[in-house]
């Protein structure tokens, strides 16, 4: 049985550009804050910001970790994020293939 603090999550990010998103991806993979990360370029974002309606492309990046790392992960990727206000939104991994779970807690320092 995998503990809380064990259990897998996934957070969600969004960076300006792919090299933005490769910056914070690397680091977080080089101090084993991460498992892994995908980074889907071309999304457009329609929101609001500072009273004004913007749209803009962007790259979801798609990371994961184990819960015990998210506070690590959010200051670290916060403090590595071109935005001044980064999306980052921890989802909780309900199921998965148990060799893939495994995976990611082997990765994750």
């Amino acid at each position: 049985m995998i503990s809380d603090n064990d259990a897998v999550v996934t957070v969600l990010m969004t960076t300006p550009t792919m090299d933005a998103a490769e910056t914070v991806v690397r680091s977080l993979l080089d101090e084993r804050l991460v498992a892994c990360g995908n980074m889907v370029p071309g999304v457009e974002s329609l929101y609001r910001w500072k009273g004004a309606v913007h749209r803009d492309e962007e790259v979801v990046v798609i990371l994961k970790t184990l819960r015990r790392l998210v506070p690590r992960v959010l200051d670290r990727a916060q403090a590595l994020h071109p935005y001044e206000v980064p999306e980052l939104l921890v989802q909780e991994v309900v199921d998965g293939t148990p060799a893939y779970l495994r995976w990611v807690e082997e990765e994750c320092g």
